[in-house]
């Protein structure tokens, strides 16, 4: 069933309004079903039914929570952070680092156009190629790279997801795109 008869409302509203009618928990699925899919692949190497799986825990999560959400905050911070530990929480517990990342067609030309990594990022590195690099990376590395670049989330909100300060995303992303420069490089010899 489509939920398509609330289309001006912002997803802190809605969170509210879920409260008391459980019924539009359903549009804030249909807003993050397909963002949170992409998130989890592409931090991860699960198979299609284990992100299924992993997905449908998250929205219990999230709903079991919607009482705490801060309205103050953005609900899509709220909810990434949500499916970040949650993700991280599986991973710890079966105690297995993602081995590789999964890149759309477009991601490439997203990173490359960063002034930092466009000299490294030569149009002639393949997609299989970042996906290794970026596999090599360790988790925080590529987390922060994952939400900057792939899911294009801004500082801010890289903040509220990892709940570190802002300053600590910047260095941490400047960090990454070092590590991930010189794993390139390495790769290009």
């Amino acid at each position: 069933m489509q939920h398509t008869q609330m289309p001006d409302t912002t997803d802190e509203e809605l969170a509210v309004l879920t409260i008391s009618n459980q019924a539009l928990f359903g549009i804030l699925i249909e807003r993050y079903e397909g963002k949170l899919r992409r998130y989890i692949h592409r931090i991860t190497s699960v198979t299609k039914e284990d992100c299924d799986d992993i997905l449908q825990e998250i929205f219990i999560n999230v709903y079991k929570n919607l009482a705490g959400f801060d309205t103050s905050l953005s609900f899509s911070s709220w909810i990434y952070r949500i499916a970040h530990n949650h993700v991280r929480s599986q991973f710890r517990k079966k105690q297995a680092r993602p081995q590789s990342i999964i890149i759309d067609a477009d991601i490439l030309e997203n990173m490359a156009s960063d002034e930092d990594l466009h000299s490294t990022l030569d149009k002639a590195f393949a997609k299989e190629t970042l996906e290794r690099a970026l596999a090599q990376l360790d988790e925080k590395y590529r987390t922060v790279l994952v939400l900057k670049f792939l899911e294009e989330k801004e500082y801010k909100e890289i903040s509220d997801i990892l709940q570190k300060p802002s300053g600590t995303i910047g260095t941490l992303i400047n960090r990454a795109k070092k590590k991930l420069r010189a794993i390139l490089e390495k790769e290009s010899v």
